[in-house]
This record gives structure tokens, sequence and C-alpha cells, in this order.
């Protein structure tokens, strides 16, 4: 007889951080779960809760218990539906017609016998009145183009000064070329005038 090692912190419940969704709209909250044990509907026990905060008070809106069960919610009322498969570990509720006061903490939690871990995921669920503005390109190429073309007048008022220095100094270099070459004509002339005179 084979037994399949499953180590102790075996189940663990898969559920995003944060959830934004637009007020009116239709909104799948997912959560799934890993487990070493195949779901067993007979044993598989599951809750969802919200919570307005944290420090709320949990108020179930649906578990399973040999079936899929909505409860009685004046904050949902038929709003939640499950949209998820228990074959696939898939636990997912869908709320139709997102409402403000829907925004809140959902609990999703897991018992998977003999897993004897309770799982649990947390989702922090925003709703908001208008979807946040694109992000406007436009600054960023109108920022990104004057600071190009202030980068370029540096450079090349850079290239230009530097430009003007090296022209100076070729033009003190030629200068000083003419002041030598006028020098040794002078002190060539001298020798000649002085082997001339008897």
């Amino acid at each position: 007889m084979t037994f399949l090692a499953c180590p102790v912190n075996a189940m663990d419940v898969l559920v995003p951080l944060q959830i934004n969704a637009l007020n009116g709209t239709d909104v799948r909250i997912p959560c799934a779960f890993t487990s070493c044990y195949k779901l067993d509907p007979s044993k598989f026990a599951m809750n969802w809760t919200y919570q307005e905060t944290s420090n709320s008070t949990e108020e179930m809106f649906m578990t399973y218990k040999n079936k899929i069960t909505p409860l009685k919610s004046s904050r949902f009322g038929d709003r939640v539906v499950f949209s998820g498969n228990l074959e696939k570990n898939d636990l997912t509720i869908t709320i139709s017609d997102v409402q403000l006061t829907d925004e809140g903490i959902y609990n999703c939690y897991v018992r998977n016998p003999p897993d004897r871990i309770l799982g649990h995921g947390t989702i922090q669920f925003v709703v908001l009145t208008e979807l946040p503005p694109p992000r406007d390109s436009t600054i960023a190429v109108a920022i990104g183009a004057s600071v190009g073309g202030i980068l370029a007048l540096l450079i090349l008022s850079m290239v230009v000064v530097k430009c003007i220095r090296r022209h100076k100094n070729q033009e003190l270099i030629s200068d000083e070329q003419k002041m030598e070459e006028e020098g040794k004509a002078d002190g060539e002339g001298g020798t000649e005038e002085a082997t001339k005179q008897p």
C-alpha cells in the first residue's frame, strides 16, 4: 500500500490583492485553490464573506455544503452568482451591476478534507465612479521634445564655442609663426649687412 506524501501546509488559496471595478458594471472576483487532495463534493466546504472594513463583522453571502447556495443579503440581493468550476478548484463569483456600497473586503474560505488547513484569501474591492483618465502621452512627448531641444542647443553652443576657441588658437599660432618668420628674416638681413661691411 502506498501513501501520497503531502506537506503540512498543503493548501494555497489564490486571489488578487485588489480589484478595481467601475460602478454599474459586472465584475468577476476570482478565487482558486491548490491542494494535494482531489476535491470531494461530499466533504468540501466554501464560504464567501463581505466586510466593509477590516474591523467590521463578516457577512456571509455564499456558501457550499454539498451544493452552491447564495444566501439572502440585503446588500447584494440576487446580484451575486457562482461563476467558477469546482472540478478545476475555481471558486470565482460574479457581481452584476456593481454598486458603490459593494466596495470593501471579500473573503474566500476553503476547506478540502483531508487537508486540515482552512484556506483563506482576502481581496480588497474598490468601486470607481469613472475610469481613471488614460495617461496623456502628448505631455510626455512635449516634455521630451523640450528637454531634447535644450540638450541639442546646449551641445550646439558647446560645439560653436569650441570651434571659436580653436579658430582663435589657430589665429594666435599663425600670428606667432608670422612674428617668428619676420624675426628670422630680420636676423638674416642683419647678418647679410654685417658681412657686406668691410
